[in-house]
C-alpha cells in the first residue's frame, strides 16, 4: 500500500506530532472483536503491528471479510462524520498493536486549529478513496464475466 494511504505519512510532521499527543498504545489479542458494525463509533486507532480484517454481516450468510488492514493502516473513520456509528466490524486477524485516539477529542483538535482539521479530513478522504477503487476492483473481479469489457 502506498504512502499516501497511511494516515501518520501522509500528514504534515506538525499535524502529526499534534495528533500524536492524543494517542495512547493498545493492544488486541488474535481473534479479538475489535468493534461491532452499527456500534457507536467514538474511537480510531493506527496499527503498529498486527492485521485486522474489517467485516460485514450479511443476512443468511457468513460474515463476509471486506479487507484487511496492517500495519500503518487507518482502522475506524466513522468517528469523523455523524451517526459516528461504525459501517463494518473489526477483528484482530493476528495480536494487534496500536495507536488508540479518541474520536471526540480529535474532531476538538481539527476544530480548534482548521488547518490541522483540514489535513486530516483530507489525509482521510484519500485514505477512502483508496479503499474505495480497490473494493471496485475486487467487485469487478468476483462479478463481471472474464473476457467481457469494451
Amino acid at each position: 500500500m502506498s504512502s499516501a494511504t497511511k494516515l501518520l505519512r501522509t500528514l504534515p510532521t506538525e499535524y502529526r506530532d499534534r495528533l500524536m499527543t492524543l494517542a495512547r498504545e493498545v493492544s488486541f489479542p488474535e481473534d479479538t472483536r475489535i468493534f461491532e458494525e452499527q456500534g457507536r463509533a467514538d474511537r480510531f486507532w493506527i496499527i503498529r503491528s498486527g492485521a485486522v480484517t474489517l467485516d460485514l454481516r450479511v443476512p443468511g450468510r457468513r460474515v463476509a471479510a471486506v479487507e484487511t488492514l496492517g500495519t500503518g493502516d487507518l482502522l475506524g473513520w466513522s468517528w469523523m462524520f455523524p451517526p459516528y456509528e461504525w459501517g463494518f466490524g473489526a477483528e484482530a486477524l493476528s495480536p494487534v498493536r496500536a495507536y488508540e485516539f479518541d474520536g471526540g477529542e480529535a474532531r476538538a483538535l481539527c476544530e480548534e486549529d482548521p488547518a490541522l482539521g483540514f489535513a486530516v479530513v483530507r489525509a482521510v478522504a484519500e485514505i477512502l478513496g483508496h479503499r474505495l477503487r480497490a473494493a471496485r476492483t475486487r467487485l469487478l473481479d468476483l462479478y463481471v464475466p472474464h473476457g467481457s469489457g469494451p
